[in-house]
């Protein structure tokens, strides 16, 4: 039993939204009460006591669209790449990488991945993977790694035909494998989607595989109009737009994700919201790929559930959070417009997906959710209070104001020291995978 207290809580539970001075009872995998600290601490004296030094305790942060295999990227630089669009990004960088990932390499990423995200405050991630270097295999030594150190995660693998029908009939079966084994395992830590790259890497051929072996059993996990690839290839080769090939190949439903949605039309829209099929938006990779913003605001006046991610440009979700208020009001030329959207979309909306793949609820401090928190190193120097807390959120931190992250009732990392982890252990091995990789792609030893 531990009780979190000595700090404000911010639950997101509209029936007790904030506590100045509240505690949170954690019983197992579960909160058990959440309330006002000496009441708390009067009532369960026996309860190990985890001190959130005053600063502001909140549930943890769920990231709805990121990529592992990107993980051992970060300070790498690929000889003679010099990208000027986005189908050269693809080649050029991360198709590159992921044609050159064993499993080791795989897992190097995870644990790369796992580690920065438990740092910053994030407990459950939804992974698109890929690694055509070694497929099979590589969703199941993601899970490995996310057992060991303890994060919640959704994983499938990216079905894309750019490297030829064997190995997309590989992803094809490694993602039918792991849906498999997940569903009966039925673990609420490890879940499964079923993956796909984006559309132009994918005939109707390749959906027609993917939905016969996924049979049902999950939603589909696929980038969709992020470039204007897809829209070309869609209109010249199906007469039809992206999201219409979605509904005619059987794709979209209230399971299914799509990533990006940048270039999709009102009439797409429309389709996507009758349909109940979720969207997640990634502001920051967005812009780093020069592909443009996504209608966001117009969706969500539809009623579209649209959520946060990072498609691994950061595992920071509320770095996130604050470009996306800025590309907003930046692309619709108003000042004034796209914080609502912000907040809803990082604290209800990520947790509206996620309580689409894991039992408990998420992204909330009431009793009976999971017992997935976090605390922020925040003082502030302004008044704080319930009225204000996002704009202290949205101004005043990041992910790095982490010090405690809790997963499952697992504490994993406490006052800003990772628990029952071997950090330094798991750096040197994914830095020798990373200097391999880097090797592999430049020719030369790192």
């Amino acid at each position: 039993m531990l009780l979190v207290g000595n700090g404000r809580v911010l639950t997101r539970d509209p029936a007790m939204p904030y506590l100045e001075d509240g505690a949170v009872l954690i019983e197992g995998e579960e909160i058990s009460a959440v309330g006002p600290a000496a009441k708390l601490k009067a009532e369960y004296p026996q309860a190990e006591f985890v001190d959130a030094h005053g600063g502001l305790i909140m549930p943890g942060l769920i990231n709805a669209h990121t990529h592992i295999y990107s993980g051992l990227a970060r300070g790498l630089s690929i000889a003679g790449n010099n990208p000027t669009n986005f189908y050269e990004i693809l080649d050029g960088t991360w198709w590159a990488i992921d044609r050159r990932l064993t499993l080791d390499g795989t897992k190097a990423c995870a644990y790369a991945t796992i580690l920065e995200c438990i740092r910053n405050g994030v407990t459950t991630i939804f992974d698109h993977h890929a690694s055509f270097g070694q497929i099979r295999g590589s969703l199941f030594a993601i899970r490995d790694a996310a057992q060991e150190l303890g994060i919640r995660a959704c994983l499938c693998y990216e079905v894309s035909e750019r490297d030829g029908m064997d190995k997309c009939q590989q992803a094809i079966d490694e993602n039918a494998e792991f849906i498999r084994w997940a569903r009966e395992e039925d673990s609420d830590m490890i879940r499964a989607m079923f993956g796909g790259h984006a559309l132009f890497t994918i005939s109707d051929k390749t959906f027609e595989k993917m939905v016969r072996a996924n049979d049902g059993m999950t939603g589909f996990h696929i980038h969709v109009a992020e470039g204007m690839n897809d829209v070309y290839d869609s209109l010249r080769s199906y007469g039809c737009r992206p999201i219409n090939r979605l509904l005619y190949n059987g794709i979209l439903g209230p399971k299914t994700l799509l990533g990006h949605c940048i270039h999709v039309s009102p009439a797409e829209m429309d389709i996507i919201k009758e349909t109940g099929t979720m969207v997640v938006n990634n502001p920051e990779s967005n812009m780093g790929n020069a592909v443009g913003c996504a209608p966001v605001l117009q969706m969500m006046k539809k009623g579209m559930a649209v959520g946060m991610g990072t498609d691994a440009y950061t595992h920071d979700m509320l770095e996130s959070l604050k470009v996306f208020l800025l590309i907003q009001r930046h692309n619709a030329c108003l000042p004034n417009v796209a914080w609502n959207e912000d907040m809803q979309m990082l604290f209800e909306n990520n947790a509206r997906i996620a309580g689409v793949y894991f039992k408990k609820p998420l992204g909330v401090l009431r009793t009976g959710a999971a017992a997935d928190l976090i605390i922020m190193d925040y003082k502030p120097f302004t008044p704080f209070s319930e009225e204000n807390a996002d704009g202290h959120i949205l101004f005043g931190m990041t992910g790095r104001n982490c010090r405690t992250t809790i997963i499952n009732g697992r504490v994993l990392y406490k006052d800003r020291e990772f628990i029952g982890i071997d950090e330094e252990g798991i750096n040197a091995w994914t830095l020798e995978q990373a200097r391999k990789l880097w090797g592999d792609l430049n020719h030369r030893q790192y």
